[in-house]
């Protein structure tokens, strides 16, 4: 189950005149018994939720005045994002004689078309406040406090994603939550400009809408991909690579087991390193389990254990309590042949929070031929049911078949014959019908999904983000090897000054006579060496430009590539 909370605005949406059907009501109840959690968001104040809405205790979390104060009824736990706007803007707008008027713990609300006298009274005092409107109301409130604010720091408090939320509304205050949120509806009385900006359209209206969604929540959690809305929206889709023809070819991140397989130095940790880092930028939660302590330095992560420290079962689910806290398990510390065991007795409480919070969305096991060795019964801690897992290993071969038979994705690099007879083989599933090559060069992958009719198709691998950040450091500081340096010769070779990286260039540049620096510009010298050695095609393409610019002097031109090169890499004083 991935879609464990709802979180529907009230009036219009849930409500109809300000009540909600016993129909909705029992809609609502019977998603609660699956172990879901229910949010209202309202531009309401909670008193008047109250009031209004005698059911409210059935909702885990109330968010209300338009994200300003959030109450949870359970334990009657209340806090304000923000504070009421000052006396004096209340008084200028009563002056104005501003009807109707209220004023809630933080929010100050009228309606239109007194929007005009309040734009007004906030330019005239200075005051840092935002007007937002909801279908005629308008409601003013602190800067950057609205729906998604609100239901963010719920959220939090809960200890539950955004990437595991349903959002449904109406009204143009209900935009900012429902793009929040990984999967958005309106119903179908929704204003035009919602509905072209959400994942789905129910078609009845209000809380029949939210029943129609409901229902479709409790028989197919969203996952079915139907043709009125597909399991995912496109805006999560995790890229993979680029195909030959320079397309950007993407993965969904839901209900995948990815096995990612191939001999050492082939390429494996690049493109495993890509996805993590691209799961992590959509927001979806990571658990890596690392025998080796190859991820030590992966940024946006708390790194558990080490040589000499064990983790705990406690400390992990302690750490990914924390929705945006990725983790690193450390096993440097256990016993190679103590490791399986350990994830034996991790693991179960990593699903169990799953079911508990929709996290980890993925768990990352590298050298899975370590964790599930093929003489190792591992069907004891992986349903068959369980996705959201990439293995990493060199052997698949050496993998125990129960952990394989999870497999739908699967991704070789370098030698993707032999990885692929050896999945197969292992899980008894039928080889491709298309050939396969048996060697692919350096920075491509051949990717197979397995339960459809497409054929494997080859694809270039994108570096990660920490990858290219490396290599920048490279160009910038390190040594680029005689063959990629840049040589500053001369006219007739009376020189030779040899860059080895870029801040070096920089320093030669500086101090050779205009008639050398001169020569290599006319020459195109320096934008080739960008293009061919630093492999910086728009750098290359701007320095070129500079080059050909014959109005520049030799010291505007040598002040214009420093800029572009130090733009790009950061160079140091």
């Amino acid at each position: 189950m991935h879609y464990l909370i709802l979180a529907t605005d009230y009036d219009g949406t849930l409500a109809k005149n300000g009540e909600v059907s016993e129909a909705t009501l029992d809609a609502l109840k019977r998603l609660q018994k699956t172990g879901r959690k229910l949010i209202l968001v309202t531009g309401r104040q909670l008193e008047d939720v109250c009031n209004i809405f005698p059911e409210v205790d059935l909702f885990d979390c109330v968010v209300a005045e338009n994200g300003a104060v959030i109450y949870f009824p359970p334990t009657h736990e209340e806090l304000l994002l923000g504070s009421l706007p000052p006396e004096k803007f209340v008084q200028a707008l009563r002056s104005r004689n501003i009807e109707p008027l209220s004023v809630g713990k933080v929010i100050v609300a009228t309606w239109e078309p007194n929007e005009t006298e309040v734009l007004t009274t906030i330019r005239e005092l200075g005051l840092d406040l935002q007007v937002i409107f909801n279908k005629g109301a308008v409601m003013v409130l602190p800067a950057g406090v609205n729906k998604a604010a609100g239901l963010s720091e719920a959220l939090s408090k809960m200890g539950l994603s955004v990437r595991n939320t349903v959002a449904v509304g109406d009204a143009e205050n209900d935009l900012a939550f429902l793009k929040l949120c990984e999967f958005s509806v309106a119903v179908s009385n929704a204003l035009p400009s919602v509905k072209s900006e959400v994942d789905w359209v129910t078609q009845a209206s209000r809380g029949d809408g939210v029943v129609e969604l409901i229902e479709r929540l409790l028989t197919q959690d969203l996952t079915e991909d139907l043709r009125e809305s597909p399991i995912l929206p496109d805006r999560h889709r995790i890229l993979l690579g680029k195909l030959k023809a320079d397309q950007d070819v993407y993965i969904q991140p839901l209900n995948r087991n990815i096995l990612l397989a191939g001999i050492s130095g082939g390429g494996k940790s690049t493109l495993a390193t890509g996805l993590i880092e691209r799961f992590i930028d959509k927001g979806y939660q990571v658990c890596i389990i690392d025998p080796e302590g190859d991820y030590q330095t992966f940024e946006q992560t708390v790194v558990l254990g080490n040589a000499q420290q064990i983790p705990t079962s406690a400390e992990v689910l302690t750490v990914l309590s924390k929705p945006e806290q990725n983790l690193i398990v450390n096993l440097m510390g256990v016993k190679i042949d103590d490791r399986p065991l350990f994830l034996a007795q991790l693991l179960p409480s990593l699903l169990e929070m799953r079911v508990r919070t929709g996290r980890p969305h993925w768990i990352v096991i590298d050298e899975v031929h370590h964790m599930f060795p093929s003489t190792w019964d591992a069907a004891v801690t992986l349903p068959q049911s369980v996705n959201g897992i990439l293995m990493i290993t060199v052997h698949p071969e050496h993998v125990a078949t129960s952990a394989l038979s999870l497999v739908d994705t699967l991704i070789a690099v370098k030698s993707p014959m032999q990885t692929f007879t050896d999945l197969c083989n292992a899980i008894e599933h039928q080889l491709p019908i298309a050939p396969l090559p048996t060697e692919l060069a350096s920075g491509s992958g051949l990717a197979w999904l397995l339960n459809t009719k497409e054929q494997p198709f080859e694809f270039e691998v994108i570096l990660p983000l920490q990858e290219r950040q490396r290599h920048m450091r490279t160009y910038a500081e390190g040594n680029l090897g005689n063959d990629r340096c840049f040589f500053f010769r001369g006219e007739d070779s009376q020189l030779n000054l040899k860059a080895q990286n870029l801040n070096m260039f920089i320093q030669l540049a500086a101090g050779v006579d205009d008639r050398t620096w001169l020569h290599h510009l006319h020459l195109h010298d320096y934008s080739n060496w960008l293009q061919n050695s630093i492999k910086d095609e728009s750098l290359a393409k701007e320095v070129s430009e500079i080059e050909t610019n014959t109005d520049l002097s030799p010291t505007d031109s040598r002040d214009r590539i420093k800029s572009a090169i130090a733009n790009r890499y950061t160079l140091p004083a």
